[in-house]
């Protein structure tokens, strides 16, 4: 899809050995979720012990601006609950247990970790954490379903990210996930702008050193064992 170059990049960052995907598989492309979540689970055999999830999201709550960053603290899976999880059929027991717990599945010590390094490169007045809900797409939400999804507690909507998560929380890998928030989600009928890819391609354009230097310095300062990796 447009903005996604679709490469898969190793190497050193700031001292850890990572694995880098430029763009991602999406459910609303036609890939099963069994595809999209293949690389988390390759990753895994890699030695990848932490994962490091960017999304760009449409804002739902009030103090969320276009341009900020938000740290993902949980997640709402719309798919899931209707079904469409990456876990459906014989659990792969090498990989984890039949029914995982997803509560704490974005892992504390990251979130507070990610507020300090923002904290020092001056950029946390754009930065706080909120929930995230993954939606089928490729649509944007209509005025109802953005109503019902504000009302339900998700502060930021996007059309990826949590089936990725739960497999790697599946496979037992710390996960850290950020929205870059690239549009408001109308809750007004009386509101005649509307979103569109281009406007959302370029917020990320105009925040993309900022999302680099918090990434880059949170590896840098991330906990690992040596032997490990991290995927981004």
């Amino acid at each position: 899809v447009q903005g996604h170059a679709g490469r898969l990049v190793f190497g050193d960052l700031k001292g850890k050995t990572c694995v880098c995907m430029q763009g991602r598989f999406h459910m609303y492309e036609g890939h099963s979720l069994c595809k999209t979540t293949f690389p988390v689970r390759v990753f895994k055999l890699l030695g990848v012990e932490t994962l490091v999830v960017t999304n760009a999201a449409g804002s739902l709550a009030d103090g969320l601006q276009i341009g900020d960053i938000m740290i993902i603290k949980d997640h709402i899976n719309f798919p899931g609950l209707v079904g469409l999880n990456p876990l459906t059929g014989p659990n792969e027991d090498r990989f984890g247990p039949r029914f995982p717990a997803m509560s704490g599945c974005y892992h504390k010590g990251l979130r507070c970790l990610a507020m300090e390094v923002a904290k020092d490169l001056d950029v946390a007045a754009i930065m706080q954490e909120g929930v995230y809900a993954m939606v089928g797409g490729p649509n944007f939400e209509s005025i109802a379903e953005a109503r019902l999804l504000h009302r339900v507690g998700v502060d930021a909507v996007g059309m990826s990210t949590a089936p990725e998560v739960v497999v790697a929380t599946h496979c037992g890998m710390r996960v850290f996930g950020l929205s870059l928030i690239t549009n408001k989600v109308g809750k007004s009928y009386e509101d005649s702008d509307s979103v569109n890819h281009e406007g959302v391609l370029e917020v990320g354009r105009l925040r993309s050193d900022t999302v680099q230097q918090l990434v880059t310095e949170l590896i840098r300062r991330m906990e690992i064992n040596n032997n490990t990796s991290t995927a981004v």
